[in-house]
C-alpha cells in the first residue's frame, strides 16, 4: 500500500490550465487534480466530484451536520459545500501551495464556518480532538503520479471512520482500473464494517465508494426518491440518477423488504 508523508518538492508543485470555460488544476501529470467552471465555480465540474456528494441521499446536511474535506484539490467541493449548505465545513490539505493557489485563483475565500487546516490527513484522522466530531466525510487524495490514494492502509480508514459520529456517512474517491482499487475497498469495508456502497466506474476511471458507520439503516423507498428530488432542485444534482445506480449496483450488497432499503 502506498504510504506518503509529505508534498514531493518538485512534482507536487501546482499549475493552470485553462481550456475554454474550465481551469484545472494540474500538479506535473496530465492528471486533473480539479477543476473549476469560470461561469459557474460553485458547480461540480467532474461526474465524481458530483458522485462523492450522494450522502446528501441519505442525510440532510444541517447547521449541526460538521463536515471534513481529505485533500483540497481545486477546492470545488469546499466552494460547493460553502455556498449550498449552512453546514460547519474543514478541509484538510498537506500542501502550502495548494492551497495558496485555489485561494489566489480558484475563489476559494475561508470564513468563520469553513475553514482549511494544513495538515497531513494520515496523521490528523488521528488526533484526539477529532474523533467522533464530523458527520460527514468525503476523501480524495492523491499527488502527481495518480496511482492510487496516498493514504490507503487500513489504520487510516479505521481513522476515517474513527473521526465520524455514530451515524456518519464516509465518500471516499478511488480508480476502479488501477490496481490498488481492490485493496482500499477491502480496507474500507473493514473499517466500515462492511456497510458500502459504490457506484461505477466512470469514464475517467473513478470509481466512489460511500461508507456508512454504526448500525444497519433502514430507509423507505419514498423517502429516498423524495431526497433524490431535493438534490436535483437544491443542489443540482441528479439525484434519482445517483439512486437508480446504487441500487443497480451488482456489486452492491443491501435488503429490501417491504419498501424498505437496508444498508
Amino acid at each position: 500500500m502506498r504510504t506518503k508523508h509529505a508534498p514531493d518538492p518538485e512534482f507536487d508543485v501546482p499549475m493552470m490550465v485553462e481550456q475554454g470555460d474550465v481551469l484545472y488544476l494540474h500538479f506535473d501529470s496530465p492528471w486533473a487534480q480539479g477543476a473549476m467552471s469560470l461561469s459557474d465555480p460553485n458547480s461540480l465540474v467532474f461526474l465524481y466530484t458530483q458522485q462523492m456528494c450522494a450522502w446528501l441521499l441519505f442525510e440532510a446536511a444541517d447547521s449541526e451536520s460538521a463536515i471534513a474535506l481529505l485533500g483540497l484539490g481545486a477546492g470545488s467541493h469546499f466552494r460547493f459545500l460553502q455556498k449550498h449548505t449552512n453546514s460547519p465545513v474543514l478541509a484538510v490539505e498537506w500542501n502550502e501551495l495548494v492551497i495558496m493557489c485555489v485561494e489566489d485563483h480558484f475563489h476559494v475565500a475561508t470564513d468563520e464556518r469553513c475553514q482549511i487546516v494544513e495538515a497531513n490527513a494520515e496523521k490528523w484522522v488521528h488526533e484526539t480532538s477529532v474523533q467522533g466530531q464530523y458527520r460527514f466525510l468525503m476523501v480524495d487524495l492523491y499527488d502527481y503520479t495518480a496511482e492510487g490514494p496516498v493514504c490507503s492502509s487500513k489504520k487510516f480508514y479505521k481513522g476515517c471512520a474513527n473521526i465520524l459520529g455514530k451515524d456518519g456517512i464516509a465518500s471516499f474517491n478511488l480508480f476502479g482500473h488501477h490496481p490498488s482499487f481492490p485493496k482500499n475497498l477491502a480496507n474500507i469495508r473493514a473499517a466500515f464494517d462492511g456497510r458500502v456502497m459504490m457506484f461505477p466506474e466512470t469514464v475517467d476511471g473513478n470509481r466512489v465508494v460511500l461508507a456508512f458507520k454504526g448500525a444497519n439503516r433502514v430507509y423507505r423507498r419514498e423517502e429516498l426518491a423524495l431526497r433524490a428530488q431535493h438534490m436535483q432542485l437544491i443542489y443540482g444534482l441528479p439525484g434519482a440518477e445517483f439512486l437508480d445506480s446504487l441500487l443497480q449496483e451488482p456489486a452492491n450488497h443491501f435488503v429490501i423488504r417491504d419498501n424498505k432499503i437496508i444498508i
